[in-house]
């Protein structure tokens, strides 16, 4: 019965239709406060594993039709194993929390390939003609992305009370894995930084002289403390020129700056910087990471500084040291290496 339609015999009683599959998804991830990105890529998975299997309903299907699905992006798609982990994440969630069903162990899936590579690293001279191209909050999200460590998100979510410039240090909330943790605050971006803050602290007077709504919070602290998007502390650091709406309560809301405005103002700086190597923003945090390395810091404090859960992932950049391919020196540096026979054959002539 369609919705809004009539019930037989009873004029003026209005059914409501069941929630719709993707309804009850959704609601399920704000339950468990899943982050609004992960939200909207679970539920595009799920959108497109349902298209994909149509007319038939995921009930039906359980883990052959999973198993297909994620064969065809490996195999037809060519996506990456990253990739494909994520729409397995999706359709995990899709199964056990939506629709209640266990799936058994997934063995006949064709797994995409996981290429190992590795990242991009500047050196300082390099970073240096990086950063000088940019200027405003692009320039200062980009130092502290490099002075930090911070990825994009990270950086763009920062608000007033996350900085302690006394102490040096800085606190990521929510970080990736939905973990806290505490990092440094280059001495450098002091003086920046406060004029910055004196500059959003006018900014943030004249707006509440207007009555300008606050800005968005994290899960029910809006419900908890309706005044804290109001208050000084809560102000991103970065804050949106314009307003949006937002996405739980459909009321305007503030957010952050928007990761693609930092991305393409640093895409220009390497264009006019004439870096020869593809850098991004993500490019600064490997590049803060491996220049760590070799001032002399230990792998197990650099893990904490990045957020990495396992040492692993942090392991990576002993493999991009400037001083050679795991530190070893080629035995042609020992040897001072030797001339060209053209220029041996010359110098015999003469």
């Amino acid at each position: 019965m369609a919705h809004g339609s009539r019930m037989p015999n009873q004029p003026g009683v209005l059914l409501s239709r069941p929630p719709r599959l993707f309804e009850v998804a959704r609601e399920k991830m704000r339950t468990r406060h899943l982050s609004l990105r992960t939200e909207h890529a679970y539920l595009q998975w799920q959108r497109r594993y349902v298209a994909f299997h149509a007319p038939r309903h995921p009930r039906e299907l359980g883990a052959a039709g999973v198993e297909a699905f994620l064969t065809h992006l490996a195999v037809k798609r060519r996506v990456s194993a990253a990739t494909q982990s994520q729409a397995l994440q999706a359709l995990l969630f899709l199964y056990r929390q939506v629709l209640e069903i266990r799936l058994p162990w997934l063995d006949n899936v064709t797994r995409a390939t996981q290429p190992k590579r590795l990242p991009v690293v500047l050196d300082r001279t390099e970073v240096r003609s990086l950063l000088a191209q940019l200027q405003g909050a692009p320039w200062l999200v980009a130092n502290l992305l490099y002075g930090s460590g911070l990825r994009l998100t990270e950086g763009l979510r920062l608000r007033v009370k996350d900085l302690a410039l006394e102490r040096g240090e800085l606190i990521v909330r929510d970080g990736k894995g939905g973990r806290d943790r505490l990092t440094m605050l280059p001495q450098t971006l002091h003086l920046p930084l406060r004029a910055h803050l004196a500059r959003l602290r006018e900014w943030f007077e004249e707006e509440r002289r207007r009555r300008a709504p606050g800005v968005t919070l994290p899960h029910a602290l809006a419900r908890k403390y309706p005044q804290a998007g109001v208050q000084w502390g809560w102000q991103y650091l970065f804050p949106a020129a314009g307003l949006c709406r937002d996405p739980y309560s459909g009321k305007p809301l503030r957010h952050h700056l928007h990761e693609k405005g930092v991305q393409r103002a640093v895409q220009a700086a390497v264009r006019r910087s004439g870096l020869s190597r593809p850098a991004s923003c993500h490019t600064l945090r490997h590049s803060f990471a491996t220049h760590l390395l070799e001032d002399g810091y230990d792998v197990r404090t650099l893990q904490q500084l990045l957020g990495h859960s396992d040492l692993k992932t942090t392991m990576i950049y002993t493999h991009v040291l400037s001083n050679g391919a795991g530190g070893v020196r080629s035995p042609l540096d020992r040897t001072g290496g030797a001339a060209p026979a053209e220029a041996s054959a010359a110098a015999t002539q003469k």
